[in-house]
């Protein structure tokens, strides 16, 4: 019982910090992308 538990507890916290990851990289996107935009 333990064990399932805290496997499933690692996996939702494995995609959330997955997702997180995901939506730190758009927002780097989006920054070099404005960047970009004010350079030209």
């Amino acid at each position: 019982m333990r064990a399932t538990t805290a496997l499933l507890l690692a996996a939702a916290l494995a995609l959330a910090a997955c997702n997180t990851v995901k939506g730190v990289g758009k927002d780097v996107q989006r920054a070099g992308e404005a960047i970009e935009r004010s350079a030209k």
